[in-house]
């Protein structure tokens, strides 16, 4: 010990080695990993004497069907040495059991196109031939995949372009599930067709009460509710029910009807009228009896079909025979309705229309004339878009080509809106190149030869010239005019006498010596005219494939493929929509003032449940809760409402140019989400079925508000990822940014029933409104102003809220899709770990253990898929989402087998392979003692010298 108390710290001292030890020891450090004791190893070039594992190289991954075969295939390898040979060389599990990530799974749609009107008695007596439509509409995309749109990003104008989210996603944008259509073309006879003009001559009424019943130029409205009685029954006949049906129109055009569209309701003219009638309005006030103005067809089905119109991938054409019995009922019905309008005034037309719809189906419509008729105003009620597009309830739409056009979108700005030559016109393109007559074709022909003389002038030339001359014009004449004709012109003959002249002529002049030049022209223009055949009556096959006809297929091609994009299996909303057993709406309206009863709010409750109950599916049940948070009492909530409440110049340009810049107030619903979720935290707001699996809770926040209030400046609604927000005020007419024919589309922000509706489809299942779809091409969210048609809550030329099959169907698919995505997703990860986990002799008995439960259960998911996939394209959705519950199971189940498996796989490689092979050759034995040797002289322990002081 030092002084001062500090401790000196013990040296060690190592012996100094002897240059030889060292000497031998870098030799063995330097020659011993190069030393090998079997030809084996020395290929190999990676054992020594201090090497504990021989591992294998990385296997590649596999690239095998995904549906796996029969266990018995599996179970047919033997433990011996063949078995396990066969699995250590598959390098993979996932390899040796064949199996590889799902890329995707097909969903069957069955799709019918229904032209009606295009055997030739429709408009500019079009006929389309069998071959024209295959040509054409087998062109037609019929596998895509199901698509996802992001969320939308808030913009100034969101209405100009569509901005997405380009965050992280809850799926991928392109589905695992794809769409494959099976198209059917089926074409009418003329039965249909003469049923169809009937009922448009029959169902039409003007437009404009006010104005001359004998002016040809006015429009006409067809009646839509009506309408549906013929198409529904028309479905129904045929048994098309079990696919989905669009009917392309081309009627004839009605001498006296030159334009018309589809309506539902009143149009604006004849609300004027019910508005002043006052005698009028008591009338129907008081009455309860309906008179006899509906379409009454019995549904009736075809019995004993030989050759269904869907047997078979293939464009088929009805007989008359197949449609007699329901176009003699058809007619029958519209026989009656003919009968009871005929010579009656504008009076009693629109009582009978206005008492059809107090006493029909439509909820809307329905709703909006009681009340405006039991206050005596109607100032308030708005006529509704015509159309020549519609969506039925069932699963059919129709598009009219002979109708309209018309024009609707957004007013000022916007993409893909809809302009007059959003459909093709059978007239402007087929009836421009239609046959001509005698009077016609003379003139034309005069006028050819003016045009093609004109050019000579006045200085004087060869008769060979001008004879060529007027071989040309007959050549050009004869092809636009002559050939393939139904009916022969006159003037075609008589121009077929003039070309032989033509030929004698050329001939003489072909004999002549003294004018090389003459002669040579007079044998190349007999050489030209050696092959025609221009106006003689040899029969010569008539093909249609004309520019305009093969353009207006195109065209047509188009719109049908749009119709499965937006209408038949539109994109949705990103989202995982599970499907749930109950759904509880529930209603918080949230007040200025504090009532006494909620009967006391304005709102209509009954319409309200019934629109949100018609979002379920047939399997689910309802159930509503109805609660009111005056802000008066809730500081909470009327700080949410205050803090979230903003205002914005919004600038407006109006269809007749009026700029006009607006504030709008709104409600920021990032800002409101944010404060609601906070109450909610605290269980201020969470129901009885908050944490149920089997009950979705949909928070449904009401604001009813007395001076106009929107969300997010341009909205009635929104959708949120856990509630859904929704605005009232007292403005009967706003002026939205949306326009049809010409004319502001009006709001009535009083009852946002539809926008509700509209919200909560999107909150439960993802649907989107029907002009919005992904674009592939873009990568980004699109816009297609045609399909935003029908009595809807996606749509926005009208103000009902009625849900298609179409909707319905689309509801269904989101669910399933959801849970396949979720089990491919499971399934894709359970084989991307077999993937990763080697193979080897060792580990094939203990797996070989395992195999027969982890292929039953792989195959029981798969099987699942399958049977999903089946069952969904028959349309039974009911029976499809039955099954969801085996899937989820079945998924879970695999993945848990494989994580099972390959933890029992893992204690082969650190627990149990215990013995380490040492490979001993001549080397060995003297290297171990010289080890041993260095060793001891250094570990030796040395005497202590005597401290000597």
């Amino acid at each position: 010990m030092a002084a001062g108390g500090s401790i000196v710290p013990q040296q060690l001292h190592f012996p100094k080695l002897s240059r030889l030890s060292i000497f031998i020891f870098a030799l063995l450090l330097v020659f011993a990993p190069g030393s090998h004791g079997s030809p084996a190893h020395r290929k190999s070039g990676m054992s020594s004497v201090f090497s504990l594992f021989n591992l294998k190289e990385k296997s590649r991954f596999w690239t095998e069907s995904v549906i796996h075969g029969d266990v018995d295939e599996l179970e047919s390898s033997n433990l011996g040495k063949s078995g396990a040979l066969n699995y250590s060389k598959a390098g993979n599990v996932a390899n040796y059991l064949k199996l590889h990530e799902v890329d995707s799974l097909h969903f069957p749609v069955p799709v019918n196109f229904i032209f009606v009107g295009f055997e030739g008695s429709g408009n500019q007596a079009f006929s389309l031939q069998p071959e024209e439509l295959e040509r054409w509409f087998t062109k037609i995309d019929h596998i895509f995949e199901h698509t996802r749109v992001p969320q939308i990003e808030e913009v100034l104008n969101p209405f100009y372009t569509v901005n997405v989210d380009k965050g992280s996603h809850h799926f991928p944008t392109l589905s695992h599930v794809n769409y494959n259509f099976s198209v059917h073309g089926i074409q009418m006879n003329e039965k249909v067709t003469s049923v169809l003009e009937r009922a448009i001559a029959v169902l039409a009424r003007k437009d404009d009460v006010s104005g001359s019943w004998e002016s040809k130029d006015s429009l006409w409205q067809v009646d839509l509710d009506m309408m549906e009685g013929i198409f529904d029954s028309l479905v129904e006949y045929l048994q098309l029910g079990n696919a989905y049906n669009i009917f392309v129109l081309n009627p004839k055009h009605n001498t006296n009807i030159t334009k018309y569209g589809y309506r539902r309701g009143l149009s604006e003219s004849e609300i004027d009228f019910l508005r002043q009638n006052k005698s009028l309005q008591a009338i129907l006030s008081e009455s309860r009896t309906v008179p006899e103005s509906t379409l009454a067809i019995e549904k009736i089905q075809r019995p004993l079909y030989e050759k269904h119109p869907m047997a078979k991938f293939a464009w088929t054409i009805t007989e008359e025979t197949d449609t007699v019995e329901w176009s003699n009922r058809c007619s029958e019905a519209l026989d009656s309705i003919e009968n009871l309008y005929q010579g009656k005034d504008v009076d009693y037309i629109i009582e009978s229309k206005v008492s059809q719809v107090l006493n029909g189906k439509s909820g809307d419509l329905k709703l909006a004339f009681q009340k405006e008729i039991k206050s005596g105003d109607l100032g308030n009620l708005h006529a509704e878009c015509l159309t020549d597009t519609w969506i039925g309830k069932d699963r059919w739409a129709f598009i009219d080509l002979s109708a309209g056009p018309f024009t609707w979108g957004p007013a000022v700005g916007g993409q893909g809106v809809r302009t007059e030559e959003s459909l093709p016109n059978v007239t402007k393109t087929i009836g421009a190149v239609a046959e001509i007559s005698e009077e016609e074709a003379e003139d034309r022909l005069q006028e050819a030869i003016q045009e093609r003389f004109a050019v000579f002038g006045d200085r004087e030339h060869e008769a060979i010239d001008i004879l060529l001359a007027e071989i040309d014009i007959y050549e050009l004449f004869s092809f636009k005019h002559c050939k393939g004709r139904r009916v022969k012109l006159a003037l075609c003959e008589e121009l077929d006498e003039r070309m032989e002249e033509l030929t004698n002529e050329l001939q003489t002049m072909e004999g002549e010596e003294d004018d090389e030049s003459r002669k040579r022209k007079a044998i190349d223009a007999l050489k030209r005219m050696e092959n025609w055949n221009l106006f003689s009556d040899v029969d010569v096959e008539f093909k249609n494939y004309t520019v305009a006809r093969d353009t207006f297929l195109a065209h047509l091609g188009s719109n049908l493929w749009g119709s499965m994009r937006h209408i038949i299996a539109p994109s949705v909303a990103d989202g995982r929509f599970h499907f749930y057993e109950q759904i509880s709406y529930q209603l918080f309206f949230i007040t200025q003032d504090k009532l006494k009863n909620i009967k006391n709010l304005p709102v209509d409750l009954k319409a309200i449940m019934d629109g949100l109950s018609s979002l379920l599916l047939p399997s689910q049940k309802v159930m509503f809760s109805q609660h009111m948070l005056p802000l008066s009492d809730d500081p909470a909530m009327a700080m949410a409402f205050s803090v979230a409440r903003r205002a914005a110049a919004v600038p407006m340009l109006f269809v007749n140019g009026t700029y006009r810049k607006t504030v709008s107030n709104y409600l920021d619903s990032s800002i409101l989400q944010h404060q609601l979720q906070r109450i909610n935290d605290q269980n201020a707001l969470k129901g009885m079925h908050a944490n149920s699996r089997l009950t979705l809770e949909v928070p449904i926040f009401w604001f009813i508000n007395g001076d106009p209030l929107l969300v997010d400046k341009y909205y009635q609604a929104k959708a949120l990822s856990d509630m859904i927000i929704v605005v009232q005020s007292e403005t009967p007419s706003w002026e939205s940014h949306f326009q049809c024919n010409g004319h502001s589309i009006l709001w009535d922000l009083r009852r946002p029933i539809k926008a509700a509706i509209a919200a909560a489809s999107e909150h439960l299942a993802g649907l989107l409104p029907h002009h919005l779809a992904y674009s592939h091409a873009h990568e980004t969210a699109t816009e297609d102003w045609l399909w935003s048609m029908g009595c809807n809550p996606l749509s926005i030329t009208s103000q009902g809220w009625r849900i298609s099959q179409f909707h319905s169907d689309t509801i269904a698919r989101s669910y399933i899709i959801t849970s396949l995505e979720e089990s491919i997703q499971l399934v894709n990860s359970a084989i991307h770990r077999l993937a990763l986990e080697q193979t080897t002799q060792k580990s094939f008995k203990l797996f070989h253990s395992q195999e027969r439960e982890l292929v039953n259960k792989y195959n029981f998911a798969v099987g699942l898929w399958k049977r999903i996939a089946t069952v969904t394209g028959e349309l039974r959705y009911v029976d499809a989402l039955r099954l969801l519950y085996n899937l989820d199971d079945a998924s879970r189940g695999f993945a848990e087998k494989v994580n099972s498996t390959i933890a029992l796989l893992h204690p082969i490689h650190c627990t149990r392979d215990r013995n380490v092979e040492v490979v001993f050759d001549m080397t060995t034995i003297p290297a171990f003692l010289v080890v041993f040797f260095i060793l001891w002289l250094v570990l030796k322990p040395k005497r202590a010298k005597p401290k000597i002081n």
